[in-house]
């Protein structure tokens, strides 16, 4: 087995275990359609991880829009208030139903939803109603009527390996008893998360004034599960014809097998000692 040692703060290339300069390497990643910062949402270090990189990214590529998978597509009103300056932060979090909707401590995610609003990056809202995911899941796409789709088109056919990876990351915790894998409503529940932040990436797009030929970059602020190896939110937006889909990822071990990592992301960033984790308060 091959193993790849990572040094602190720094870049590493997931194919080759080459340190890079950041730099350089953040400028290249500036240069894409979309890039997706994953994350587990209940580390902090994480959280100022992501704010570092699009400040960078920012600062290559200012015409810039931010997406966010802890808002769904009804609190875009809001979000646009937030953004011109005109709700205070309490009343933010009381608007958008951040206890509710996301349930993560506010704190941990504040500091971006402020860069936004001081730099007047566009926020987009990523998701769908949870209520959509579980009846996708239950029922499947075509019983959805049409005018309850929340304007998502189908799912792409899941990639090779996207069920196994989905096991693994689940731990075997919704697990058939029966046929030892996961069910098919699991995985088009999960689709539907991913789909859903595809299609409101590919519609901001779609929607940006390129008159000016200043194409806006998308930066994706996403479970690292709909974004690792590509096999869901990146794997979408290609369906969808956006193709120049940038990976990045943050790590919390020095060390890695090389053959698991080598097509997880384009970068990978091995993060400084990290807090204790945030505790999600039960949703209501």
């Amino acid at each position: 087995m091959s193993v790849y040692k990572h040094k602190r703060g720094q870049w590493m290339l997931p194919d080759t275990g080459e340190h890079v300069d950041q730099q350089t390497f953040l400028t290249k990643m500036a240069t894409k359609q979309v890039v997706l910062l994953g994350e587990r949402h209940d580390i902090a270090e994480v959280h100022r991880w992501q704010l570092h990189t699009a400040t960078y990214l920012h600062a290559y590529r200012p015409n810039m829009m931010m997406g966010f998978e802890m808002f769904p597509r009804t609190m875009q009103p809001i979000i646009d208030l937030w953004v011109a300056g005109q709700l205070s932060t309490i009343d933010f979090l009381e608007q958008v139903q951040w206890a509710k909707t996301w349930g993560f401590p506010a704190e941990i995610y504040l500091p971006l939803f402020h860069f936004c609003r001081q730099q007047h990056i566009k926020m987009l809202a990523l998701n769908c109603p949870r209520e959509l995911v579980t009846r996708v899941g239950k029922e499947g796409w075509e019983a959805i009527p049409p005018s309850e789709r929340d304007g998502l088109s189908p799912a792409a056919s899941a990639l090779q390996g996207y069920r196994a990876y989905l096991l693994k990351q689940t731990q075997g915790r919704f697990i058939d008893p029966v046929t030892k894998d996961l069910p098919d409503r699991f995985i088009r529940a999960q689709q539907t998360w991913d789909r859903a932040f595809a299609c409101n990436i590919y519609n901001a797009i779609e929607n940006a004034n390129t008159a000016s030929n200043d194409i806006p970059l998308i930066v994706g602020i996403i479970g690292k599960g709909h974004v690792e190896y590509g096999y869901g939110t990146p794997h979408q937006l290609k369906d969808l014809g956006v193709k120049d889909v940038g990976i990045l990822l943050p790590t919390l071990e020095n060390t890695h097998n090389a053959e698991e990592i080598n097509t997880i992301a384009d970068g990978l960033f091995l993060l400084d000692k990290i807090e204790p984790f945030a505790e999600r308060k039960q949703q209501q």
